[in-house]
């Protein structure tokens, strides 16, 4: 009897665990990023999982200035179809994939920059606990580029 009670516990902690660390390494939600050349806030994105299994990522707040700068509210240097578009609501990231191996690492991304209308290559890093996002954006080589901190936040505005 004592048995079966303890294996049920041990196999309760164990799915329990299994789902927390599961949490824990999942990018979805909303970030609040920072920018690499001022370290100042810049905008506030939402991460979400498609039904390919990919996750995508659209803007959901634009902080005002940049840099002491407004901020262009449309995506004048893009490249069709996002020439002229709106930033806020702008899917930026596409195609991001969780690394088979390396469960917070994620791989194979494209990163759409607003400001140039460029397109790079990219790939994220979620901390162990979750509160971090290292992302990398490069053309060619991942040498080749620049990298940012977003910080999760709860909430789609300030």
């Amino acid at each position: 009897m004592f048995k079966k009670v303890l294996m049920k516990g041990i196999v309760c902690l164990s799915i329990m665990f299994t789902s927390l660390t599961t949490f824990a390494t999942s990018i979805e939600g909303y970030w609040r990023v920072i920018s690499d050349r001022s370290s100042e806030q810049a905008a506030i994105v939402e991460i979400r999982k498609s039904r390919d299994g990919t996750y995508k990522g659209k803007t959901v707040y634009l902080y005002p200035h940049l840099n002491g700068k407004a901020l262009s509210e449309f995506c004048v240097n893009c490249p069709a179809p996002y020439t002229n578009k709106p930033r806020l609501g702008l899917e930026f990231m596409t195609n991001m994939v969780q690394d088979a191996d390396d469960h917070n690492m994620y791989v194979k991304g494209k990163f759409l920059e607003p400001t140039s209308g460029k397109f790079y290559s990219g790939k994220m890093q979620l901390s162990e606990d979750g509160k971090r996002l290292k992302v990398r954006g490069y053309i060619g080589v991942s040498l080749l580029g620049r990298s940012a901190v977003w910080i999760r936040t709860n909430s789609p505005v300030p």
